[in-house]
């Protein structure tokens, strides 16, 4: 069984600026604004949604088959992905392209001041679900706006089983765009805050997406997670994190143990339980894929947080 993964690969260039920006940002002046923070602390990671979630489901010894498009300075990172074992299939090196790039500077207050140039992933729509081969179930996440509609439809006509997570990409569709990926999708996976931008557009409550669907899940932090489906809503915990780190990209390991949940038929209680536990653990690390475990370590804290044994 394969997970077809539409989604973004990108570098993430983090920095932190050791002061408030506050402190150098006057309000009365924002119109005329010409500021420049000094950043010793920087690193580089590998992210972008597709490759967190493929990272995430490998972890937990699923295949993951990431589809992507990819610039012409991707090669470190393709190189991790053969470290990690991740085939590269079908990720698509556009020509006079860059990778994605996220560059994220923080302050003291964990304020954050982030650009993003999307680079290759404007061009995703020049893959297609059809290229992939033995694939069982997909999702799609943030990625270029065409790709995103075209891999929806592709899914959809080839009957293959998926989930529309719009994530960060919310703001490029209106509301009869999220209802036809709702009518397309077999699940449909929000944070909080992105459900009530879907709820605002569509005008559907989580019933009604639920009954269009096979579940709506809703994750809220530290809150952990809600999931609609059209016999019942569960509500799921959350692990309790042995250390508050970085939350960028838990919202990408909880959609691998979703993956990972779905492709083994398991019941909504335990595949809630995974996800919230493998984004617990991603809180744990600095960046996105930097946390590991085996599956004995990942049994056994799933046995010490929610009272009963899994098998992965």
């Amino acid at each position: 069984m394969s997970a077809l993964i539409c989604g973004s690969f990108a570098f993430d260039t983090i920095m932190v600026f050791k002061d408030q920006f506050k402190n150098h940002i006057l309000p009365e002046k924002v119109h005329i604004l010409n500021v420049s923070f000094l950043v010793p602390d920087m690193r580089r990671e590998f992210g972008g949604c597709a490759g967190n979630i493929a990272y995430n489901l490998k972890l937990l010894g699923g295949n993951p088959l990431p589809m992507a498009t990819v610039g012409t300075d991707f090669t470190p990172y393709s190189q991790w992905m053969d470290n990690c074992q991740i085939p590269r299939t079908h990720i698509k090196t556009i020509e006079n392209s860059y990778t994605g790039q996220a560059f994220i500077t923080t302050d003291m207050d964990d304020n954050q001041i982030t650009a993003f140039h999307p680079g290759a992933m404007s061009f995703s729509h020049q893959n297609k679900v059809s290229d992939a081969k033995g694939i069982t179930i997909g999702i799609i996440s943030p990625d270029g706006r065409d790709g995103m509609i075209e891999h929806a439809q592709q899914f959809a006509a080839a009957n293959i089983p998926f989930i529309f997570d719009p994530g960060q990409g919310m703001p490029m569709f209106n509301g009869d765009d999220l209802k036809k990926f709702i009518d397309q999708a077999t699940w449909v996976t929000v944070n909080d805050y992105e459900w009530e931008l879907m709820r605002d557009r569509t005008g559907y409550t989580p019933e009604q997406v639920a009954e269009r669907t096979k579940g709506l899940i809703v994750t809220k932090g530290g809150e952990g997670s809600i999931i609609y489906t059209q016999e019942k809503t569960y509500e799921i915990p959350c692990a309790k994190a042995k250390q508050l780190v970085d939350p960028t990209g838990c919202g990408d390991a909880f959609r691998g143990g979703l993956l990972y949940g779905l492709m083994h038929g398991m019941d909504w209680e335990t595949t809630g339980r995974i996800a919230s536990l493998i984004g617990t653990i991603k809180i744990e690390h600095s960046g996105t894929q930097n946390h590991r475990f085996t599956k004995v370590e990942f049994q056994q804290r799933f046995a010490d947080s929610f009272g009963y044994n899994l098998t992965l």
